[in-house]
């Protein structure tokens, strides 16, 4: 006898419907969600096997392609002698040698690395480090100092120091202290850094957490590096931690290894995750300065950073982000890299002039197209805009009226130019003319 089985006849999308919650997802209106069947490269193929050219790289986390042999047989091999194992009170070599090739390309300053799971959990991390810094140095600071429009993660102090309340709204009433500074964008350093001092001045300020150069969830908005190099040095001066937040803009995507690189300043803090294991498995890194590490090093035990996951330090975890690291230092993936900037570059002087253009950012791999729209047209012309890659074979996700491109390092010429052809068509398709 058979037994009923109430999935049969159903799709992927239609089980999924009936039983998943998804994240950033108003269900009520988003409809079935799209079934991935398989990603090789920069190409995801759905369950009907239709292909989509990977233009952001998986929320950023896939910069070598998606199923890279080579990050493979790292995990495959670490998973036939360590799959897990606690991290409080064992260690294990994966870990290890991760730590040593990391510090190799961090800025000099950074000494120590403490793993976590994510991206908002790294910027947690780096919060409660700052916080409990003054803390355990008998100071009472209590305020978080953060950029307008900056977004730092999900979790209650990165939710605090976030500047896009859309998502938070709910929640505010619980959150850290925060005040809050505009982004310097050459023009108005002065009166940021005058700004910045009067804060000082009024307020016990423990730190100051920034995405350097580029804001990620902020349609990829870019700022003065003087005008942040200009910040970090008040705040140095005054002894407030400075928390860069390179959890989107690490591991080569500005160009650099780091954003940080570009500075001259180094920050006390560094907040990792997303291409740190190669869109492999989950994991991130807080690392930061010897003289972090030395306040929380005491005969007290209530000194010590008493923050844990499960998953802390997973060698699977680790073995991805070590084949990861390898890549990123090969002359094939830095080749590609230049040749994407240079892409990136003549697309960017083909439409400046755009009538239907307001603005292009471009650092490194990033390239963001800002259209001339009307405001009260973002909503709708997001879903449209989305819908129209999709249809054309390329996944996008615009922010607002923002386009912007963040493609895996191994995506090919062609596939590259694709993305870019769809782009001038949904803007002539999509975008009306004089709004």
């Amino acid at each position: 006898m058979k037994l009923y089985n109430p999935f049969k006849r159903k799709s992927i999308s239609e089980r999924d419907s009936d039983l998943i919650w998804h994240p950033l997802t108003q269900h009520k209106t988003s409809g079935n969600l799209l079934a991935i069947k398989k990603a090789k490269g920069a190409l995801l193929t759905d369950e009907d096997g239709n292909e989509y050219i990977d233009g952001i790289a998986s929320w950023y986390t896939s910069m070598y392609g998606h199923c890279h042999p080579a990050i493979i047989s790292k995990v495959n091999q670490q998973m036939k002698t360590l799959d897990q194992i606690v991290f409080s009170g064992f260690t294990h070599k994966p870990a290890v040698v991760l730590a040593e090739k990391l510090l190799e390309i961090l800025p000099q300053n950074q000494k120590k690395l403490f793993f976590n799971d994510n991206g908002s959990t790294a910027t947690e991390v780096g919060i409660k480090m700052a916080l409990q810094y003054h803390h355990n140095r008998g100071e009472k600071r209590k305020q978080m100092l953060a950029l307008e429009e900056g977004f730092h993660g999900d979790t209650f102090g990165a939710m605090s120091v976030s500047g896009l309340s859309v998502y938070n709204g709910a929640f505010k009433d619980h959150f850290i202290e925060v005040v809050r500074l505009p982004k310097p964008m050459g023009h108005n350093n002065d009166e940021v850094i005058e700004k910045l001092q009067k804060l000082i001045a009024e307020n016990s300020i423990a730190g100051f957490i920034y995405e350097p150069l580029v804001q990620g969830a902020a349609a990829m908005k870019t700022y003065s590096k003087e005008g942040l190099e200009q910040i970090l040095e008040v705040c140095k001066k005054n002894q407030i931690i400075c928390i860069a937040d390179e959890v989107m803009t690490g591991f080569g995507k500005t160009g650099k290894n780091f954003a940080s690189d570009y500075l001259s300043l180094p920050p006390d803090i560094i907040c990792l995750s997303k291409a740190l294991s190669a869109g492999m498995v989950p994991m991130g890194i807080t690392s930061c300065s010897s003289t972090i590490y030395e306040a929380f090093y005491a005969d007290e035990v209530e000194k010590g950073l008493f923050h844990g996951h499960t998953y802390t330090g997973n060698p699977l975890a680790c073995a991805a982000a070590i084949a990861g690291l390898e890549l990123l230092a090969s002359s094939e993936i830095q080749n590609n890299i230049q040749s994407i900037v240079v892409a990136h570059q003549q697309f960017a002087n083909e439409m400046r002039n755009h009538p239907k253009v307001a603005e292009i950012r471009q650092i490194g791999v990033i390239l963001a197209i800002d259209l001339n729209v009307e405001m009260q047209r973002y909503g709708s012309l997001r879903d449209q805009l989305f819908d129209f890659f999709m249809e054309n074979g390329v996944f996008l996700r615009p922010l607002g009226n923002t386009i912007y491109i963040l493609p895996p390092y191994v995506i090919k010429k062609e596939e590259l130019e694709k993305i870019y052809q769809t782009i001038k068509a949904c803007i002539k398709e999509v975008i009306p003319i004089n709004q």
